[in-house]
């Protein structure tokens, strides 16, 4: 048993660390495993070319390859970890390589950054690809999203100070039964609750979403979760896209993939401008919640951009700067900017998709953000 251990032990470090560095092991690869060594060699040994050099065909077969030997978790990091090291960018554009590769988040990011380029053929293919990580993420978290906004927006509308002709009677009195008392055979009603009242719209919401290329799996994110909020009737929704242009989105919501194409990820940045464009559509400062979603480096006017901030924040606006809405960690972002909000008292953050719906529920409660950011534990404010 040990022996067979030992064998497996260096059979598993042969793999790792490759031929050259592995010549001392003594351990000779063959079969699936001499297959496997020579799929991880072609992408981490040698020069940063590679191994694969720039043949649509053994790029398809290599892309066949580690998804035969590996699991889909460990696909999806070479995939990436190909992108990056050997700029195999270009295999995007060919449909049947496209067709093999494991969709994943930062997999539409990358198509997205290419749609400009994209040759018709591929076209079909890469919205076939972005559909399905797309419909695996809603059904993830277009539930979630609509269960906390929903619930909040009720909670927000219950009115607490009623009028004596709007109080709910049956509500008032079972909040009130701890107060009964005995020798007067009544209830003193300390709490009274009463029934919502009737607003035209209850809360708009924008979202102003960075399309620089960093942003990438952010814009995605972003674009999911844009399209559940606009679906909501009792939410009024924009979607605004930026780099140095502004683009709403807004008419796209319907279909999240169409929403996602109409992005352009890649050139600068012009925050400001930005949000002048939603600014103009600020017409209830108090029931409105302006959400942008940067690393914050303004290529703009950054005076400019802050005192129109402060003039949102101070009509009432409830401001939320989100760093990155992704799971890829903390991300890279002007430190500068971050401490200019935090004097108008925005946390800017980095959030989780999977946290996003309790912000929005929290941020439709008005509750103080920074408190609710410090209650999650894997959410931290950035300065």
């Amino acid at each position: 048993m040990s022996e067979q251990f030992e064998t497996e032990r260096i059979r598993r470090w042969r793999l790792i660390l490759g031929s050259k560095e592995a010549d001392g092991t003594g351990c000779k690869l063959s079969g699936a495993d001499l297959s496997i060594d020579k799929t991880l060699s072609a992408l981490y040994d040698g020069e940063r070319s590679g191994g694969l050099g720039g043949s649509s065909p053994k790029v398809a077969r290599w892309l066949g390859d580690i998804r035969t030997y590996f699991p889909s978790s460990v696909v999806k990091v070479m995939q990436q970890d190909a992108l990056e090291r050997l700029n195999l960018r270009q295999m995007l554009l060919e449909p049947e390589m496209l067709a093999e590769v494991e969709p994943d988040v930062h997999l539409v990011g990358n198509l997205l950054s290419l749609s400009s380029i994209m040759p018709e053929k591929t076209k079909d293919t890469a919205r076939q690809v972005v559909r399905c990580v797309v419909e695996d993420l809603q059904r993830k978290l277009a539930n979630p999203t609509r269960q906390a906004v929903l619930g909040s927006l009720n909670r927000a509308i219950r009115n607490r100070r009623p009028r004596h002709n709007e109080i709910d009677w049956h509500r008032t009195i079972r909040a009130n039964l701890k107060h009964y008392q005995k020798e007067y055979r009544t209830i003193i009603p300390e709490i009274r609750i009463g029934y919502g009242r009737k607003r035209s719209t209850l809360k708009h919401i924008i979202l102003c979403i960075d399309q620089s290329g960093s942003m990438a799996t952010s814009v995605v994110y972003a674009g999911i979760f844009g399209a559940v909020l606009a679906s909501l009737p009792a939410v009024k929704t924009r979607i605004v896209a930026f780099d140095t242009a502004v683009v709403d989105l807004t008419d796209l919501a319907s279909d999240p993939v169409d929403l996602l194409f109409g992005t352009q990820l890649g050139g600068g940045t012009d925050i400001n401008r930005a949000l002048a464009y939603c600014q103009g559509f600020v017409s209830q400062p108090q029931d409105t919640i302006l959400i942008l979603i940067s690393d914050l480096y303004e290529g703009g006017n950054r005076q400019e951009m802050l005192k129109r901030i402060g003039t949102l924040v101070g009509s009432g606006v409830q401001f939320i700067a989100l760093l990155a809405l992704n799971d890829d960690g903390a991300p890279m972002y002007d430190h500068r900017i971050a401490e200019a909000l935090a004097g108008f008292d925005i946390p800017a953050f980095a959030c989780s998709p999977d946290k996003f719906p309790d912000l929005m529920a929290a941020a439709i409660s008005r509750r103080d953000l920074e408190k609710w950011i410090g209650s999650e534990a894997h959410l931290k404010i950035m300065k």
